[in-house]
Parts: structure tokens; sequence; C-alpha cells
């Protein structure tokens, strides 16, 4: 078994794997209750169950939208990312964004992208709508905050349990 380390104890099942669209996460800083905020706060504490992931264009955006709307909240942002312990995945190639072109908006495409490069569960987005055409057609789901978090919560009070 090379590259395995046996411990004696049964193996974990494999957490859930969530990419969030920037909306949830500007909406997740800027409300203090909602379920974009739960989801970030989930992502703070480290749980083995629940592992964060977003695109590197999901941050350009974000910090473009920052700097253009609010950039006095720039450091607070940027001192709160790192504590999310999202995995960024990076930009897409103009290959992968040309084999999805047409499957959703344009500026879609990106996150649509980076989520399938990604390998996530779940793709979280406060617009559900922009990716209708798509749902159903790749590994992971589209959901909003609060039906992601309808089928995770179960799983994180059972490992808080244990």
């Amino acid at each position: 078994m090379k590259g395995k380390r046996f411990t004696g104890k049964p193996m974990a099942k494999r957490g859930v794997k969530v990419f969030l669209d920037s909306n949830v996460i500007i909406s997740g800083l800027f409300s203090d209750k909602g379920a974009p905020r739960v989801i970030l706060d989930l992502l703070c504490l480290g749980l083995p169950v629940l592992t964060g992931a977003t695109g590197e264009y999901n941050l350009i955006e974000i910090e473009r939208n920052l700097k253009k709307k609010m950039p006095d909240i720039l450091p607070i942002y940027k001192k709160y990312l790192p504590l999310l312990n999202l995995e960024v995945v990076p930009l897409p190639f103009s290959g992968e964004i040309n084999k999805l072109s047409g499957a959703t908006s344009d500026k879609d495409i990106p996150v649509l992208a980076s989520a399938v490069s990604g390998k996530v569960d779940f793709l979280v987005t406060g617009d559900k709508k922009d990716f209708s055409g798509v749902r159903g057609k790749y590994s992971f789901r589209i959901v909003t905050p609060a039906e992601f978090l309808d089928v995770i919560m179960p799983e994180v009070l059972k490992a808080v349990e244990e």
C-alpha cells in the first residue's frame, strides 16, 4: 500500500466539496445571518466533512467589484478570505472555456469551467437561474445557498457529534 498509511481506523468517508460562486462569498461577508454566511462560517471551522473551493476567476471578480463599489472593505475581505480555507481553482484555459461556449452566459462560463475543473460536488450560487441550462449535465449539483445547507447540515451535525 504505497502512498497510504494504515492507522487501524476505518477509512473516513470523503467530505463534500463545495464550489462557491462570487455572489455567495460577497453575500456571506456582508450579512451576519442567512445561508451564505452560515456556509462561510462552516468553512472557517475546518470540519473534515466539508471543503470549500472557488475559482481564481471568482476572486478576481470579487476584488474588482469591491474596488469599484466598496474600496474600504477590501482589507477586511483580504483578512477574512484565508480563514475560509478555500481551494482556489486556477483560471480556466481558453480550450476549457471554448468547450463550454453556449452552455450558459459568457460571464458564467469561467465559473462553470472552474467548478468542473475543481471536481466539486456542489456549485453554490445565488444566481441559480443563470445555470439552469446546464443543470444535470455535470457530476455536481447546482444549488442555492439555502438548498446546500438543507443537504449538508445533517452531515455537519453528525460529524460534530462524532
